[in-house]
């Protein structure tokens, strides 16, 4: 047997590099290939620009203390930000879901990154996201941004079965601390997703938030 049936037709090293760029979601081998082309031909500095700004994420960026929205200080800009209001705390799934709420510009309070929602098919309970942490800043201000006390929660989480479910359980452990929780207006579509819905759409959401009985 040759050493091209060992190793197939590229070198060890592109092989490597074609099966890296395949661990990355929504990349399937032939655009994996691609991409490892696409650096085969770059520009040495080029290539190496990427490799050192992935070097320079995986060095600095943490998730804030407060938040954890993935920042490079600690806590976030969001969070420090003595203009914003951080009394009032909006729950999101993930940190897309933070980015794209921030871009309507409706909302001057402070986040909460879940990490997740609560999916028992596929063993993620509550232990598996942050809500522990959500409570601890509800619970003792010093724990919220500039140690102020939270007077809202904003649920903004995906108006899905999963997400509903996530919300019902943050508003059950949040009852007893007297804080105001509500949801955002369901100008989200039922089933959709907030990393696809539109600015007008997430402002009116905003805006519109209702109470959580």
């Amino acid at each position: 047997m040759s050493g091209e049936d060992v190793q197939g037709p590229y070198p060890a090293s592109v092989n490597r590099l074609i099966q890296a760029f395949g661990q990355l979601p929504g990349i399937g081998r032939r655009t994996a290939e691609r991409l490892a082309f696409w650096v085969l031909k770059a520009e040495d500095a080029q290539a190496m620009t990427i490799a050192d700004a992935i070097a320079a994420v995986k060095r600095t960026v943490r998730h804030c203390p407060v938040c954890w929205n993935p920042a490079d200080t600690a806590p976030c800009h969001i969070c420090s930000d003595p203009r914003r209001d951080a009394g009032i705390v909006m729950v999101v799934e993930q940190p897309k879901d933070l980015i794209n709420l921030e871009q309507t510009g409706m909302f001057r309070g402070i986040y909460h990154c879940l990490m997740g929602r609560l999916d028992p098919l596929d063993g993620v309970g509550p232990e598996s996201i942050t809500v522990a942490d959500l409570l601890a800043r509800v619970r003792e201000p010093a724990r919220n941004a500039r140690g102020v006390p939270v007077r809202e929660v904003v649920l903004a989480l995906n108006p899905d079965m999963e997400g509903d479910s996530t919300g019902l359980l943050i508003a059950e452990m949040l009852a007893p601390r007297g804080v105001q929780v509500t949801r955002l207006a369901r100008g989200l579509p039922s089933g959709s997703q907030i990393e696809f819905a539109n600015r007008a759409a997430l402002a009116d959401a905003i805006a519109l938030r209702q109470s959580v009985s």
